[in-house]
């Protein structure tokens, strides 16, 4: 990473977070990546406006639990997978190409990866269970410093999807 970059992500938090809160790595709330990790030079503030434009029209979304896996390099990091959902596989796109042209580098994972898989990481003892059902209300955008930042991960802006009237 260069001077002036910054490794975001973008999330749908299980439970609505606030702009500050932080947590270590292995501390994360639980939650659904719609946007990996991806690297620019862009202000929080440009980012956000791009991120604002989809959840302005995007009502909140209602999931549900589907089954375990385990994901990573080395298949083992315990997920419980979301059950393919149309609209959050629709929203995930958007987000993709709104936020593109802001990236350091378009040719990142994060704007490439063949298929997008919802999944909710196992956190200790923080999980979701096969069923449950999931009410998403909220996108945050996570500064993802690095692993060895003593602030770990910080929560550098919200945006609401509209509720169900």
């Amino acid at each position: 990473m260069t001077s002036g970059q910054q490794r975001l992500v973008l999330v749908l938090p299980l439970e609505p977070l606030a702009v500050g809160d932080s947590f270590a790595v292995a501390e994360w709330p639980l939650h659904i990546t719609v946007l990996p990790p991806f690297l620019t030079e862009r202000t929080v503030d440009d980012v956000a406006v791009l991120i604002a434009e989809v959840a302005g029209t995007q009502p909140e979304l209602r999931a549900r639990a589907g089954s375990a896996a385990l994901f990573g390099r080395k298949h083992d990091i315990p997920v419980t997978l979301v059950v393919e959902n149309p609209e959050l596989t629709l929203l995930h796109r958007r987000l993709v190409e709104a936020v593109r042209p802001l990236a350091a580098r378009p040719d990142e994972p994060a704007f490439t990866g063949p298929g997008f898989r919802a999944h909710i990481t196992v956190k200790g003892p923080s999980r979701v269970s096969k069923g449950d059902e999931l009410i998403l209300t909220q996108l945050a955008l996570v500064d993802m410093a690095a692993r060895a930042d003593a602030a770990g991960r910080a929560v550098l802006a919200t945006l609401p999807l509209h509720r169900f009237s």
